[in-house]
């Protein structure tokens, strides 16, 4: 209460302040019959008594009347609650306010939704009224939350490992590869400054400048359109370090991470896990597994090599070819056939992957269009395999390796929203298993030209020591010094040990990636002036305070976030501009515009 004139919050009186005279500023949440009010702010509630009594007329008219959500100044003697009428429920429950002067400060006009968590409202009202809906309670607590996880960050960093915190530039040039940029127009013709999609190459500057340990809380920036919980503009904590190896970053964000973690959770375990992509893929389908459940992918490869199966046959004969499969629990009980036939379709829309269903009876035996293709041993060495039990489903896949466990490893997902859904608990919403991937491939095919190749992360990322010379010869084996770090099956963080030579940095650039290396040119040759050997990382702020605060979208712990459409739909950004003013930037734009 420093700093204002209130006297107390509206969530910390207690029987302890009976008898003290007090001063309190809120908003009107409640108002009965012109008996009493609750009145709310940042921390709490406290039921005020309104004055009945002839003296007070003008205090009980003024109150009675005060529209829901009105800012009221509220002053009076703090009383015990009447025997038989506290409320366990409320921290304030024991006490009241008997209000004896009172003043509206600003009253609330028809609101376009109540403001209440537990009230239905679409997400482009809540959008457009952003400011009343920061009001909730769930909101304010997601936002203060966030700010005492950043807070124990930057105590953590600065304070005990000695970390700088430097602002970087937002704008910038166009960096080749990775996500889209926005462009911002400069009053140099046909010239544009790109906002960064993060401070990498600044980052990376900086140790080259002797920084030693860098941390911002970054802005970042990416155009990349309409992609479901995503955001244009978001945040990250970002940290570089010169003279580190990947170890070195793991142990940092594991310590940083137990510094920080809000006590209400519960304690999270050091080390995390560690997996490879290749594991990761093979047993998971995924390179940010979920390992709060069981369910995984396994390789049935060996069980059916010698039956005379045709599409296990074909499948087995590709180099890269297999045969895995995914064993739901208790399928036959929680999942319906409408379900299970979802559950093919999906995976044959989305990895042009088909699915035969194996099914075990409660006398043993299996039911499937397979099993008359099948010997009792192999049947036999199929339920071991699978561990299969009674009324268990399996979905099983033959094909390409890495389609087969991606096309699983989506169904596992499925199959667990799908048993949750109908009552069998499978993973802990309390839960949280952190865990490294590790051994990412430096280099991907393109989607769109498999003959040329990109990086799996960014230009920036060193090869793996164990395979330096395979960049030279077969860059598609290389693996990277690259780590994610996954939380319940979310990527939340993600950085590698860099390229600290000039010489290895232009040849994968032009050689590997086939970019022009002059955007880069001013990178490149501050590796020549004495780089050190460097790494970092940056962790997704808004995707790890949505998990920890159990949010459903990352929407929900930003202030003032955009729309699925990358729209402010409060302040109806983006907007138009007038010709006159594009004329300094060298701008037209082609009209008609199509919309």
């Amino acid at each position: 209460n420093s700093f204002v004139t209130r006297t107390n919050t509206c969530g910390e009186l207690r029987s302890a302040h009976v008898g003290q005279k007090v001063t309190l500023y809120g908003w009107v949440q409640y108002q009965r019959q012109g008996l009493f009010l609750v009145l709310r702010d940042f921390q709490g509630l406290t039921q005020v008594i309104i004055p009945q009594d002839e003296a007070h007329s003008h205090v009980k008219e003024l109150l009675s009347n005060a529209p829901l959500e009105s800012v009221v100044r509220v002053t009076g003697t703090v009383s015990p609650r009447p025997l038989g009428q506290e409320n366990p429920k409320m921290p304030t429950g024991d006490i009241e306010v008997k209000a004896e002067t009172a003043e509206i400060l600003n009253s609330c006009k028809k609101l376009p939704f109540e403001i209440k968590d537990f009230i239905k409202k679409s997400e482009a009202l809540r959008m457009q009224y952003r400011y009343l809906d920061l009001r909730s309670s769930r909101l304010q607590s997601s936002l203060r939350l966030r700010s005492r996880v950043v807070m124990r960050m930057r105590e953590y960093l600065c304070n005990l490992h000695g970390f700088v915190d430097v602002e970087t530039p937002t704008l910038f040039k166009r960096t080749p590869g990775g996500a889209k940029e926005f462009l911002v127009p400069s009053r140099e013709a046909g010239k544009f400054y790109s906002l960064p999609q993060s401070p990498q190459q600044f980052k990376q500057l900086l140790m080259v400048g002797g920084l030693d340990r860098y941390f911002q809380v970054a802005r970042c920036y990416r155009d990349e359109g309409s992609r479901p919980d995503r955001q244009p503009e978001f945040t990250q904590i970002d940290i570089e370090m010169s003279f580190v190896d990947q170890a070195g970053i793991q142990r940092l964000i594991e310590g940083l991470l137990q510094h920080s973690w809000p006590e209400e959770r519960g304690s999270i375990m050091t080390p995390f896990p560690s997996m490879t992509y290749e594991e990761a893929l093979a047993e998971y389908g995924t390179d940010k597994p979920d390992t709060r459940f069981g369910m995984k992918i396994v390789d049935i490869s060996d069980v059916l090599r010698g039956s005379n199966i045709h599409f296990v046959q074909n499948a087995l004969s590709y180099p890269h070819g297999s045969i895995r499969a995914i064993c739901i629990p208790q399928g036959v009980r929680y999942l319906t056939n409408k379900d299970l036939e979802s559950l093919k379709e999906s995976s044959k829309s989305q990895f042009n992957q088909d699915i035969m269903e194996i099914i075990r009876r409660p006398d043993g035996s299996l039911k499937s269009l397979l099993t008359k293709f099948l010997g009792e041993k192999e049947k036999s060495e199929l339920i071991q395999a699978l561990n299969m039990q009674e009324d268990d489903v399996v979905l099983l896949a033959a094909g390409e390796h890495k389609q087969v466990c991606s096309a699983l490893g989506a169904l596992r997902l499925l199959s667990a929203n799908l048993l949750e859904a109908a009552g069998l608990a499978l993973r802990d919403p309390t839960a949280f298993h952190f865990l490294w991937v590790v051994d990412f491939p430096l280099f991907l095919p393109k989607a769109e030209n498999p003959t040329e190749l990109e990086s799996a992360h960014h230009p920036f990322t060193a090869p793996h020591p164990s395979d330096a010379s395979l960049l030279y010869s077969d860059p598609t084996k290389v693996r990277s010094q690259h780590y994610d770090l996954v939380l319940n099956g979310n990527e939340v963080g993600g950085g590698s040990i860099r390229i600290h030579s000039a010489e290895q940095q232009r040849f994968v650039l032009e050689k590997v990636l086939k970019e022009d290396s002059k955007v880069l040119s001013h990178l490149i040759e501050a590796l020549e002036f004495g780089a050190p050997p460097h790494g970092g990382i940056a962790l997704g702020l808004d995707r790890l305070i949505s998990l920890i605060v159990d949010a459903p979208s990352i929407r929900d712990v930003i202030a003032f976030p955009k729309s699925f459409r990358g729209r402010d739909l409060m302040g109806n950004a983006p907007d138009y501009v007038t010709p006159e003013e594009l004329e300094p930037y060298h701008i037209q734009v082609s009209w008609p515009l199509e919309e």
